[in-house]
């Protein structure tokens, strides 16, 4: 049965009582130690800890590596995808760390120990975002404007790229602050509306240049030019519809929340399996790259 904000609230009053922090944020506390939204979160704990843990263990690994290399020796930069890529594992290991606390405090029924690690992973929701834009600019850059990612490359651009990067985990780290104000909801509905609007700009920008018929050329060159670019397009494809389905379900309850003023327990619970698929693309798509799949036998071509 679907239990509405205000009856988990009646049926959680022997729950301790809770800090003060702004009404929404409170009744999602109370909504995740009871039933079923608790077996609902667990279970999305269990799975996107043994996915994403390993995953991000293993880029951060990779990562080091690169960077020693780039550090003593003239070899090529660090890619602006691999490096927010590198960035966003930092991420999902901080939202690991948040949803393992969340469990054992759903567990010991502790609704402040639960609350602190909201905030905890409420990092990794904002930086997702931020890094998954990021990420499409570069698509953008790089596909509808070539010319202009080129000189992107160079040392001086690598510099702003990790003062943009710092700027992202200084938001990120004012996020939780952000998180207890009052009017959080309205601040999420328009950052979500933002990336959306961003997302889609850039992707639909990137899928209206792979369709166009390519210059002239027969031969190879153009079955191999047109298998690239049919890559690239699935590849393009499958972020937007992931990021899609992200935001149009974050946009779904928040709605229904501000406009009904309650919304069930469960509509907001599973909101984070909304939010598995598009934490998984950029990993798995530098795994496919790098050639370290284990079911890839070619790397999907850079943008």
């Amino acid at each position: 049965m679907l239990m509405t904000f205000s009856s988990t609230y009646n049926e959680s009053a022997p729950h301790p009582e809770l800090p003060p922090m702004n009404f929404f944020l409170s009744l999602y506390v109370i909504c995740l130690v009871s039933r079923p939204s608790s077996t609902i979160f667990l279970m999305f704990v269990i799975i996107d800890t043994c996915l994403h843990l390993p995953l991000s263990v293993f880029i951060l690994y990779h990562g080091l590596q690169q960077w020693r290399k780039t550090s003593t020796s003239s070899a090529t930069p660090i890619s602006h995808s691999d490096c927010f890529t590198y960035h966003l594992a930092g991420m999902e290991l901080i939202g690991v760390i948040g949803y393992i606390v969340s469990s054992c405090a759903i567990y010991m029924e502790n609704t402040l120990f639960l609350q602190s690690s909201i905030l905890i992973y409420s990092i990794t929701w904002f930086g997702e975002m931020c890094f998954h834009m990021l990420t499409c600019v570069e698509h953008y850059l790089a596909v509808v404007h070539p010319i202009i990612y080129l000189n992107l490359r160079n040392e001086r651009w690598i510099r702003i790229r990790t003062v943009i990067t710092g700027f992202v985990w200084l938001l990120c780290l004012s996020w939780v602050i952000l998180v207890t104000v009052k009017h959080f909801l309205v601040v999420i509905f328009c950052f979500v509306i933002f990336c959306l609007l961003v997302v889609s700009f850039c992707n639909f920008s990137v899928l209206s240049v792979l369709i166009r018929p390519g210059p002239g050329g027969q031969g190879g060159g153009r079955e191999r030019a047109d298998q690239s670019k049919r890559r690239a397009f699935y590849t393009i494809v499958a972020i937007l519809g992931t990021l899609v389905l992200r935001f149009a379900w974050g946009l779904f309850w928040t709605i229904v929340y501000v406009s009904k003023g309650n919304t069930d327990c469960v509509t907001m619970t599973v909101d984070v399996w909304f939010s598995l698929p598009s934490s998984l693309m950029l990993p798995l798509l530098f795994l496919y790259r790098t050639g370290r799949c284990l079911f890839c036998k070619k790397n999907i071509p850079s943008a």
